[in-house]
């Protein structure tokens, strides 16, 4: 694989697809948002153009769901007129692109997990700017894969793992949220889908089964409360300080600036099918992360 452009080097999935390009051997160039700004339009022409990429990765994105609220014009700014800009420089340049969207696009009130083909109906200024920029994506651009994940963690910038750690470290008590359910995803394992989709850069827009929007994330689901249920019993195998006591409480009790969708379990199974790559359980990616980062 030759010609990949990674841009949000410096986020969790940004900087685990840089990793893995370089353990892979694969040429890629990663661009931070201090390198280029994909709101500006001309900035993204240029930067496409001069590096004639033959597949753009867009791993950067404004994911502070509850700040989204009371700063809508940057969330769109971002999440929807942003990947618009790249699919249409991605269309001249003749560029795969592969876009990473949200379950936060559903409104979480299906019973089992969502497929592709169910309707979308955000909750929430972030979820209603990521679908935005799905659609621009689809208005410009035939050749593009865009994967909806859920729950994101790793090693590097914020997230509920590192959350949970931290807590784990000042108190003893801790209350977490059980009336959400999700799919853990690790960064990694999403790298790897990215790698596996990128690598069907070649195929023509005609190819239409490998083209489309996704479903990827970590298999099996869980609460968050179930989550942090996992964090605490890997944190503690390895010798950490866990809180004494794990709370159940519902989302009322915990209320935030953005609504969530109660379900946000995705049905992954196109994906595995299209790109034979299946996301690990995510039990089983978590005590991988941690393993990476819990050194006693």
């Amino acid at each position: 694989m030759t010609g990949m452009l990674v841009l949000g080097a410096n986020g969790q999935v940004g900087r685990q697809l840089v990793r893995g390009a370089s353990e892979q051997g694969l040429a890629a160039t990663a661009l931070t948002r201090s390198d280029l700004d994909i709101t500006n339009q001309q900035a993204v022409e240029d930067s496409v153009l001069r590096l004639k990429p033959d597949v753009v990765v867009n791993a950067a994105a404004y994911t502070a769901v509850d700040r989204a609220e009371s700063e809508p014009e940057k969330a769109l700014a971002v999440n929807a007129e942003g990947p618009g800009y790249l699919a249409e420089a991605c269309a001249r340049q003749g560029a795969v692109l592969v876009h990473l969207s949200t379950d936060y696009v559903f409104d979480g009130k299906k019973t089992g997990a969502y497929t592709e083909s169910d309707e979308v109906a955000p909750l929430g200024v972030y979820g209603r700017s990521k679908e935005a920029g799905e659609q621009a994506i689809r208005r410009h651009l035939d050749r593009h894969i865009i994967l909806r994940t859920s729950w994101v963690y790793g090693l590097d910038g914020n997230n509920f793992v590192k959350t949970m750690l931290r807590l784990a470290t000042e108190r003893e008590e801790v209350s977490v949220v059980a009336d959400q359910v999700g799919c853990p995803t690790w960064a990694g394992d999403l790298a790897g889908a990215v790698f596996a989709a990128a690598g069907k850069r070649h195929h023509r827009a005609e190819d239409r089964e490998f083209f489309g929007t996704f479903h990827c994330a970590g298999d099996g689901q869980t609460s968050w409360h179930g989550f942090a249920e996992a964090i605490f019993r890997h944190a503690r195998a390895r010798g950490f300080q866990v809180p004494r006591v794990l709370n159940k409480i519902s989302s009322a009790e915990y209320p935030a600036a953005a609504p969530r969708p109660a379900n946000s379990v995705l049905d992954c199974s196109r994906f595995a099918h299209t790109y034979g790559y299946r996301m690990p359980r995510w039990e089983e990616s978590l005590a991988r992360m941690l393993d990476g980062c819990l050194k006693p």
